[in-house]
C-alpha cells in the first residue's frame, strides 16, 4: 500500500511540474548546465524560442532546464530559484515583469551564476551580463512606416482616422516599440493628417497588460462604440500579433471587412502562424518578423562565451540602461512582412513551410 501511495505521489508531482511548464533538456551536459526561463506558452513565439535554445545548447554539449511560468511572476521567481538550487551555471531569462527579479538575481550572483536577458530587458539589477534582442525601436518604426506608406501620408493624403495600441507596461520593449512608432506618426497626428478620435495617444492610455489579445479586443470594442458610430477607422497601430487578432475580432464584429467598411491597415509583430494566415486572407495587413532562431543562436553564443570565461560579441553598449547598469547588448534586425513578401521572408528562409500557411 505504501509503495502504491509513493507511485501515486510521484505521478501527481510529475503532473504538477508539467502544469507549471517544466521541461528539462536531454542527456549530456558535459560542458555545463543552463537554465532557460521563458514567460509563457500562450504565445507560440516563446515556445519556439525555448525549443530553439534547447536545440542549440544541446548541440554544444550543454544540459538544459527549460521552464515556462505562464505569465505569473511568482512562478518565474520560484522556477529560477529551483534552477539555482539544481546547480545551473548560466541563466537565460525572458522576464514577465522586467523589474521583479532583483532579489532572485542577487541569489544567482551569490551562487556564481551568470545571467543573460533574452529579448526583454531585466531591469534594476546589476547582475545581468548581456542582453540578446532585436532592434526594438526599429520594430516600432517599421510598423508606423508601413501605415505611413499605405495611407500615402508622405504624399499629403488624409486626414485618416487611426487608433493606437501599445504593449505591456511591465515589458521594457513595449516602450521602445511605442517610441519608434510615434517618431513616425506623431508629426502626422500633430498636423491633423492622422486623427485619433479617442484622443488616447499616451502610452499609459493605450498599454495592454501582458500583451493580452482579449483585453485589446475589449478596448477596441469600446473605441468603436464610443467614437466610430458614423466614422470608419482607417488604421490601427498594433504592436503584436496576439493584440492584432483581438482587434480584428472586434472590427469584424461590427461589420469591417465587408461592403462599405473595408478592414483598416493593421500592424503586428512576431509573424505568428495565425497572423500570417490572417495577412494572406486579407485581414491583418502587416507583421514584423523577428527570426527567433537567430536570437536563440545569439543567446547561446553569449552563454558559451561566459562559460568559457570570454567576452561575448555585442553591437550596442549604450542603449539599454536597466536602471543599475548599461547592459551590453546584441541587436538583431527585424523585417517588415506583408502579403507581398511573406513567401520570401518566411517560407524561403525555412521559418514556415508552404503547407503550414495553407
Amino acid at each position: 500500500m505504501r509503495k502504491s501511495l509513493s507511485i501515486i505521489m510521484m505521478l501527481v508531482m510529475a503532473v504538477m511540474l508539467a502544469a507549471c511548464g517544466a521541461a528539462t533538456g536531454g542527456s549530456g551536459g558535459e560542458n555545463g548546465f543552463v537554465g532557460i526561463s521563458m514567460p509563457t506558452k500562450s504565445s507560440e513565439r516563446w515556445v519556439n524560442d525555448g525549443a530553439n535554445m534547447v536545440k542549440e545548447f544541446e548541440a554544444l554539449g550543454y544540459k538544459t532546464d527549460l521552464q515556462y511560468a505562464e505569465d505569473v511572476v511568482e512562478n518565474q521567481v520560484s522556477q529560477i530559484e529551483n534552477m539555482i538550487t539544481k546547480g545551473v551555471k548560466i541563466l537565460v531569462i525572458a522576464p514577465i515583469d522586467g523589474e521583479a527579479l532583483t532579489d532572485v538575481l542577487k541569489k544567482a550572483n551569490d551562487a556564481g551564476i551568470k545571467v543573460i536577458a533574452y529579448d526583454r530587458l531585466i531591469k534594476k539589477s546589476e547582475h545581468v551580463s548581456y542582453y540578446a534582442t532585436f532592434d526594438n525601436f526599429k520594430v516600432g518604426v517599421q510598423q508606423a512606416s508601413y501605415i505611413e506608406e499605405k495611407l500615402g501620408l508622405k504624399e499629403g493624403k488624409g486626414p485618416f482616422n487611426i487608433e493606437l495600441f501599445a504593449g505591456s507596461p511591465d515589458d521594457n520593449n513595449a516602450y521602445f516599440f511605442f517610441d519608434g512608432a510615434m517618431s513616425v506618426l506623431k508629426p502626422y497626428i500633430d498636423s491633423g493628417k492622422l486623427v485619433v478620435r479617442s484622443k488616447q495617444t499616451e502610452f499609459e492610455q493605450i498599454a495592454t497588460l501582458r500583451w493580452d489579445g482579449a483585453l485589446a479586443q475589449a478596448r477596441m470594442d469600446n473605441l468603436l462604440s464610443a467614437h466610430y458610430a458614423s466614422e470608419n477607422v482607417h488604421a490601427v497601430l498594433s504592436p503584436y500579433d496576439g493584440i492584432s487578432i483581438g482587434i480584428i475580432s472586434s472590427l469584424k464584429g461590427v461589420g469591417y471587412g465587408s461592403g462599405s467598411k473595408p478592414m483598416p491597415i493593421i500592424t503586428g509583430q512576431d509573424a505568428e502562424l495565425a497572423s500570417v494566415k490572417s495577412i494572406i486572407a486579407g485581414e491583418q495587413t502587416q507583421t514584423v518578423f523577428k527570426d527567433t532562431r537567430e536570437l536563440a543562436k545569439k543567446a547561446v553564443a553569449m552563454a558559451d562565451s561566459l562559460m568559457k570565461g570570454k567576452e561575448a560579441e555585442v553591437n550596442d553598449t549604450k542603449t539599454y540602461n536597466n536602471g543599475a547598469k548599461v547592459v551590453p547588448s546584441y541587436l538583431l534586425e527585424p523585417v517588415s512582412v506583408d502579403k507581398s513578401n511573406y513567401e520570401k521572408a518566411l517560407v524561403e528562409s525555412g521559418y514556415y513551410t508552404k503547407d503550414q500557411l495553407q
